[in-house]
């Protein structure tokens, strides 16, 4: 899916907006999900810990920048800590509705769901709450992985 979606020059216009909304659920929840851990919390180490600093001057200051930027998507969307394809930077973008951020040549390396079924059964209207509590269940690991993985691509 992830080629699809970072294609999408390649698909018909007259199916392009539905591939973007399905495909790109799909995939931005199974990253999510897989963002997620029961044991998860802390802070990243190696690479990704030194491209963060690099980056964003802290882990602090990267999570804050990210939080906010998960709390200000207007409506649904993703709040996400990316890399350039390209420059291989680290950055913090919001994606609206079901959009990629692959489809844009970034890889997602930690993504914040936004959408209301997210957090409303145990939050109800307190997305800023949700946002804030989610960093004590992220799977560091699996964004180290990814961040690895992005580096070579």
């Amino acid at each position: 899916i992830e080629e699809v979606l970072s294609n999408l020059e390649a698909i018909p216009e007259s199916i392009r907006q539905q591939v973007i909304n399905q495909g790109g659920g799909y995939y931005n929840h199974n990253l999510y999900w897989a963002n997620l851990s029961p044991n998860g919390g802390g802070e990243p180490k190696g690479q990704l810990k030194e491209a963060i600093d690099k980056a964003f001057g802290s882990f602090e200051a990267m999570k804050e920048k990210l939080a906010q930027a998960a709390k200000g998507v207007f409506g649904s969307g993703y709040g996400q800590l990316v890399l350039d394809n390209k420059t291989k930077e680290l950055e913090i973008i919001q994606t609206k509705n079901q959009d990629a951020a692959c489809s844009i040549g970034k890889t997602t390396l930690l993504i914040i769901d936004v959408w209301e079924h997210a957090y409303y059964l145990n939050y109800r209207n307190r997305r800023p709450e949700y946002v804030d509590k989610i960093f004590s269940i992220v799977n560091w690991e699996e964004v180290e992985k990814r961040y690895d993985e992005a580096l070579k691509k």
